[in-house]
């Protein structure tokens, strides 16, 4: 496949973005290649500058469980947008919303904000408010956004580029923040004792995805569940992800372990910046103008993201019946390829990475042991087939409705063919 328009698309826009991208991850680095410019997608495909078609597992990194360009939800947006693109007042779809995402997830009040970071860094503040505590436990390897206080031992694309923390971080904001060993029971234990009484929460992906996905060993969510129980501490989800993907209701549905706080992204907004964290009423209700802790947003509950938003959980909610159970089959015969072709791989659901390693990570520092030049070569070899996987073997593939049987049997064909 030619890819010249796409380098000399990449090449203008290294003049006027740092690295010509606007997000690391897009530039290709961690594959030794230039990235590709999209300029449409349609269900399961997208169509470069160069007018190559790929089936798309990347699916705008997990938001489009849809599909591209569902019918249903750009209705929803394009109607929305006729009558006015912001207005920096209540609407009532905003409320519909935060219903839609209580009914799914068991929360019982939500804030909509405008990205997964903000909703990550106003759950830990809410959660440092609520409790009176400063620190907070995370875990090596997840990845939370870009605030100051969680780039440490991130993953995503910092491990990608192989600087797991980054510069511009006072180091006063970096001690606020404990770093334990994710599924491993006795490391958060540890930081607990060593910390009596200044823990204000334990922050989770529930299944880590931003190293690759690594799903948590039997027990371990119910050991933080404890832990946090025990110590006064709050339990917060991040299922900027795994929302509404590995389940409708997300982790808590899927393992049975319920946090005091969550954070969505990606699939709430439908495909539009939006987000929201939630968590129980008596928490939720310190967010100002309820409460004293501060939060706010111009275009927070902005009505054409909330269209598109709505339109996604109102699809999810009523088909949720079929849509789980097939995501479920798509991604176990991905998963079968993989294991057939001798690539060891962890899924989740519709959430899956295979990694070029001797075994299926289960920690992060089996994660540190996978072959990168392998993953690249691999990488090459899909896309040239017409597959377009996530340039980085820290990132997951998502599969979504769209997926048709015949694209599940040409990328396992393209798995095997090595």
């Amino acid at each position: 496949m030619k890819h010249t328009r796409s380098e000399t698309l990449f090449v203008e826009a290294q003049k006027v973005l740092p690295g010509g991208v606007n997000s690391p991850v897009r530039a290709f680095g961690a594959v030794g290649r230039k990235p590709l410019f999209i300029e449409r997608g349609e269900k399961s495909k997208i169509l470069d500058a160069d007018g190559n078609t790929y089936i798309d597992y990347v699916m705008s990194w997990g938001p489009l469980i849809l599909g591209h360009a569902h019918e249903d939800v750009v209705r929803a947006v394009t109607d929305a947008a006729k009558d006015g693109l912001s207005f920096g007042a209540p609407t009532g779809r905003e409320t519909q919303l935060a219903e839609e995402i209580c009914f799914a997830t068991g929360a019982e009040t939500v804030r909509l904000v405008s990205s997964g970071t903000e909703a990550v860094m106003s759950a830990v503040r809410l959660a440092r408010g609520y409790t009176g505590r400063d620190k907070i436990i995370k875990f090596e390897g997840n990845y939370h956004g870009h605030s100051d206080g969680l780039l440490v031992k991130a993953g995503s694309g910092c491990l990608t580029g192989a600087s797991p923390d980054s510069l511009g971080v006072p180091a006063s904001f970096a001690s606020e923040t404990l770093v334990a060993s994710y599924n491993d029971e006795e490391s958060v234990r540890a930081l607990f004792e060593a910390n009596i009484g200044k823990v204000s929460c334990v922050i989770v992906e529930p299944v880590a995805a931003n190293m690759g996905v690594v799903p948590p060993k039997a027990g371990f969510l119910e050991s933080l569940r404890a832990l946090c129980d025990k110590n006064g501490a709050l339990l917060l989800f991040d299922e900027v992800i795994t929302g509404f993907r590995i389940a409708y209701g997300g982790a808590a549905e899927r393992y049975g372990v319920r946090p005091d706080l969550w954070a969505f992204g990606k699939i709430v907004g439908g495909g539009m910046p939006l987000a929201a964290y939630a968590g129980r009423r008596e928490i939720m209700r310190m967010v100002a103008p309820a409460g004293r802790v501060y939060q706010a947003g111009t275009l927070s509950g902005n009505p054409v993201a909330t269209a598109a938003g709505l339109a996604t959980l109102r699809i999810l909610r009523e088909n949720r019946e079929n849509i789980y159970p097939a995501l479920e089959e798509k991604g176990a015969a991905l998963e079968a390829a993989y294991k057939s072709a001798g690539i060891p791989v962890n899924r989740v659901g519709s959430l899956l990475s295979p990694f070029f390693a001797q075994k299926a990570p289960e920690s992060y520092a089996d994660v540190l042991t996978a072959d990168l030049g392998a993953f690249a070569a691999y990488f090459g070899k899909m896309l040239d087939a017409g597959i377009y996987v996530a340039p980085s073997q820290f990132e997951a593939m998502f599969v979504s409705v769209a997926h048709t049987s015949k694209d599940i049997e040409q990328t396992c064909r393209a798995i095997l063919d090595r």
